[in-house]
């Protein structure tokens, strides 16, 4: 329906009542519950069957189809010319919010991550407010990338019973290999220094689509929009190359540590935004070469997929200095 005219203001389109928003909590809800099942699986009772990945599994496609369902939506709404400017500029300011709230995300892993490394550490090894805690972790040595842990110090789970602090009741076996720097001798075989590389040039295809897109030059646009879509799978490939190594050949895994969790959960995240931004840039390529839609006056989905992939490739910028290389 639209809202009443009045003189000097523009009419405004309310949609009717949807029970979108609700289908999203549900199947953001059940996505939640499962990864966090799953990872509580991993660490605790690992080996065991569990319907922890089918609830996440769930949750993902029921989350998915609803915003495939959104999305169609308002593209149909917009199509019609039911979207005036000022529901327009709404939606820039909800995606800058939504991008917002994912900076805020990050931060909070950045965060854990520099409490960790600059404090939690050096206190289990006896370093300033945890003076005391050389006498519960005997030879206990902090180091980054932290190898051993302090259950390995004491002996593992056994040794930590037999000194009579049970701090928690998981097995933490430090990693065997870490995925830090590896020297300049060994840069070639290191698989985050040609992530970054892939992800920093798709960043600059994607501006090069833009820029045509702005032009009205729809093979420029489809072009370089193919070209950063395919940068977006091949780091994926890559990522799922470096996991690889990481689980079989490294022995990192989420319960090696403190090292092991927090690179994963990092990565890890990072990972699914640059699938959801791939995934993002997929649809609007495939909008403009089957439906020819986006122009250089009406081009917001375009936009905002574009703001979000930049968005995703300054996170791995940090993501490589805090996590690969200091």
């Amino acid at each position: 329906m639209a809202g009443t005219s009045k003189a000097g203001h523009e009419t405004y389109y309310v949609p009717e009542s949807s029970s979108l928003a609700i289908n999203a909590t549900i199947g953001l809800s059940l996505t939640v519950y499962g990864l966090s099942s799953v990872i509580n699986d991993a660490s605790y009772r690992p080996g065991e069957d569990t319907n922890s990945g089918f609830i996440l599994a769930i949750g993902l496609i029921y989350f998915a189809a609803t915003l495939f369902r959104w999305f169609q939506t308002t593209i149909k709404e917009n199509r019609a010319g039911m979207n005036s400017a000022q529901l327009k500029h709404s939606y820039v300011i909800g995606m800058q919010w939504f991008i917002f709230s994912e900076v805020m995300f990050f931060a909070a892993f950045f965060g854990a991550l520099f409490y960790v490394r600059n404090l939690a550490g050096p206190w289990l090894a006896g370093e300033g407010d945890g003076a005391m805690n050389s006498l519960l972790w005997p030879g206990f040595e902090y180091s980054w990338p932290l190898m051993e842990t302090p259950q390995d110090a004491v002996g593992g789970v056994k040794g930590q019973a037999a000194a009579g602090h049970l701090a928690n009741n998981g097995e933490f076996t430090g990693a065997e290999k870490h995925l830090s720097f590896p020297g300049f001798a060994n840069i070639g075989h290191w698989l985050p220094l040609y992530n970054t590389v892939i992800l920093l040039a798709s960043s600059f295809t994607c501006h090069i689509a833009h820029v045509g897109l702005k032009k009205n030059d729809r093979k420029t646009f489809n072009l370089w929009l193919g070209i950063t879509v395919a940068l977006g799978i091949i780091f994926l490939c890559l990522q799922y190359m470096e996991y690889h190594e990481a689980l079989v050949e490294y022995g990192i895994k989420l319960n090696s540590g403190v090292y092991g969790t927090t690179f994963f959960m990092l990565t890890g995240f990072h990972g699914f935004h640059v699938l959801m931004g791939t995934f993002m840039l997929l649809v609007q390529l495939l909008r403009s070469t089957t439906k020819g839609h986006f122009s250089a006056e009406d081009q917001f989905g375009f936009e905002a997929s574009s703001w979000y992939w930049h968005f995703v490739d300054v996170v791995w910028v940090f993501l490589f200095l805090f996590v690969y290389i200091l």
